[in-house]
């Protein structure tokens, strides 16, 4: 039997997943700015958020998921790239160094996102922002 390869990437934890995350997270703490450490733990706080008496989790409660803020960085640094070419994340130089905070086509994106998944992932986002507010 043959074996169907692909250059295609990986969906699951690509940065173009990741990327959605974040720019729906930026969206819903706009007007605020992150730099990349907020950013890497809200990504898995969105991801995990059930972990932390938040909505139900996006992802599995996988045994190891603890340990996923270790490589988290790179692939929340890539999605950030990527996005920026998208134009839906800026880049903001303060004070404080690099932060990020959402494009104005931002909110128009993540208003379209419709599918079972991005609901749930506004859901999170949502959340979280209202964590951040109350702190």
């Amino acid at each position: 039997m043959d074996q169907v390869t692909s250059d295609a990437p990986p969906l699951f934890n690509s940065p173009l997943e990741a990327g959605i995350r974040a720019v729906t997270v930026l969206e819903a703490v706009r007007p605020l700015t992150l730099d990349l450490a907020d950013l890497v733990v809200l990504d898995h706080a969105v991801v995990h958020s059930g972990d932390l008496g938040g909505p139900p989790s996006l992802h599995p409660a996988v045994p190891g998921r603890k340990g996923e803020l270790l490589v988290r960085r790179a692939l929340v640094e890539d999605s950030l790239g990527l996005m920026r070419r998208f134009h839906m994340v800026l880049i903001c130089a303060s004070d404080d160094g690099i932060e990020y905070r959402a494009s104005d086509e931002a909110a128009a994106y993540v208003e379209l996102l419709e599918s079972g998944y991005s609901m749930r992932l506004k859901t999170a986002a949502d959340w979280i922002a209202r964590e951040v507010a109350s702190k």
